[in-house]
């Protein structure tokens, strides 16, 4: 009676990381009412600076009460809007993009469609660009809700471009043209490369010489490249943030037929803290996807008394500025402490410098070198120690042991507990490990010393029958 897209189970959901999230919500720490509940660890939302926001928010009540020059804009704002949205939040967003690029790359408001969050942006560029059953090759780890953004309702396939953690999961031309050749073994045509940049879940920034890796990559096979740079106002340390845009201006791209194949997809969940906002965008050279996407876009609108709100927000560019500074002086903060604390517990990150989270080696706490060990360290870590952190595995992660740890939807107290229960956790191993060697020492001895006696007794006999 129901259709197959209602009844598969192709969305991507049915994953650890989705699950953790199950758990959390059905046992959630609080420290009043559920002080030995899950602490949750598993979501990517920045709540370090949002009193910045309320603070602006009261400052301008105007704004916030839909009036401008002390008229009231509700009747304007609540009619119909054209769903290519507001011209004066377009403006505006653009010269936020730009900014946070260090204005090395402009942006034109008439080549942007608004989406609602980049869920949405990035759906609608997979209708755009690639037929059911063609493919997208994407760099692992990679977000676990891709599988279910760019394939469920798309049909795009997507093939892993692997990388590991011996060169620190950097993209490689190698590592390319292996997933480019794994795809056409699966008989399946490669329509573009979708990078995340910064990083989701390494929380690093792609180099210019991985840049240059992919865009020549993608102009060899001409094939497009979309660059989702959600979290690029979140970089809080060396190296700075550099733009696919950037990249290919620096290689004189701009007025070849290869311009048209670079797409960008940003949102202000992340950079700005407001997710619940539905905020998403994207940004492509390409006419012709301008067009669909903005038709598409009808399915998913921004409501125009958001946009209202958000375009009054980002034209007061000191405001911006003030708030661009603090917050990645406020996450690189949360993130010391984050790091700190796991090497108190003798646990290693990958050295990052953005987003709202780190990459955690924890193979060392592996009772093997599999992902079925991954997954009972895993379980172990929500359900007795109460943390809910996300498994390797679930980022299409080629090593078992690996998780990604939030740090930035949480208070400063609420992060200190989570390390003193991943501390503990470790030591509990440690003294178990401890135990058990020393178990194995006191029964190699004893079998050592039961040896010594048979081969004392044997030599006492053998002596007597000499006598």
């Amino acid at each position: 009676m129901l259709s197959r897209k209602a009844i598969c189970d192709s969305h991507g959901q049915d994953s650890s990381y989705f699950n953790g999230w199950q758990e959390y919500e059905n046992n959630p720490y609080d420290e009043v009412r559920n002080p030995t509940g899950i602490i949750q660890m598993g979501l990517a939302e920045n709540q370090l600076s949002l009193d910045l926001v309320e603070s602006w928010l009261a400052s301008n009540p105007d704004v916030v009460g839909f009036k401008k020059n002390e008229r009231s804009m509700f009747r304007e704002l609540v009619l119909f809007q054209d769903y290519r949205g507001l011209p004066a939040f377009k403006n505006e967003l653009v010269e936020f993009m730009a900014e946070i690029r260090g204005n090395k790359v402009k942006f034109d408001p008439n080549k942007l469609v608004l989406t609602a969050g980049s869920t949405s942006a990035n759906e609608t560029l997979m209708f755009c660009l690639a037929e059911p059953g063609e493919a997208f090759l994407l760099p692992t780890p990679y977000y676990p809700g891709f599988d279910r953004d760019l394939k469920w309702r798309t049909g795009v396939e997507i093939v892993p471009i692997h990388c590991s953690s011996w060169n620190h999961f950097k993209v490689t031309e190698s590592a390319l043209e292996e997933a480019y050749e794994q795809a056409q073994k699966l008989d399946l045509k490669v329509k573009g490369v979708l990078i995340t940049n910064p990083s989701n879940p390494l929380g690093t920034t792609m180099s210019r010489e991985e840049l240059n890796h992919v865009i020549s990559f993608a102009v060899d096979k001409e094939i497009h490249i979309v660059s989702d740079e959600i979290y690029s106002g979140t970089v809080f340390d060396s190296p700075s943030f550099i733009s696919i845009t950037e990249a290919a201006k620096n290689r004189n791209l701009e007025n070849t037929d290869f311009w048209k194949h670079i797409h960008i997809v940003y949102s202000l969940s992340k950079d700005l803290g407001v997710p619940g906002f539905r905020v998403g965008m994207i940004y492509s050279n390409n006419e012709t996807v301008i067009a669909a996407a903005t038709k598409m876009s009808s399915f998913g609108l921004i409501s125009s008394q958001t946009q209202y709100l958000l375009s009054n927000i980002l034209a007061d560019r000191k405001f911006t500025r003030n708030y661009m500074m603090e917050n990645q002086k406020r996450l690189k903060k949360r993130q010391e402490m984050l790091v700190s604390g796991l090497e108190n517990a003798g646990v290693w990150c990958l050295q990052s410098n953005a987003g709202l989270f780190c990459w955690v080696d924890m193979r060392e706490l592996l009772e093997s070198d599999t992902f079925e060990a991954e997954m009972e360290l895993w379980k172990k870590i929500l359900c007795e120690v109460g943390l809910n952190i996300s498994p390797g595995s679930s980022f299409h992660c080629t090593e078992p042991g690996w998780f990604r740890v939030c740090f930035a939807n949480m208070s400063k107290e609420t992060l200190k507990l989570s390390m003193q229960r991943i501390k503990d956790f470790v030591d509990s191993i440690d003294q178990s490990k401890d135990n058990r060697n020393n178990l194995q020492f006191s029964v190699s001895n004893s079998r050592r010393r039961s040896l010594t006696k048979w081969v004392f007794q044997l030599s006492f006999f053998d002596r007597e029958k000499d006598r």
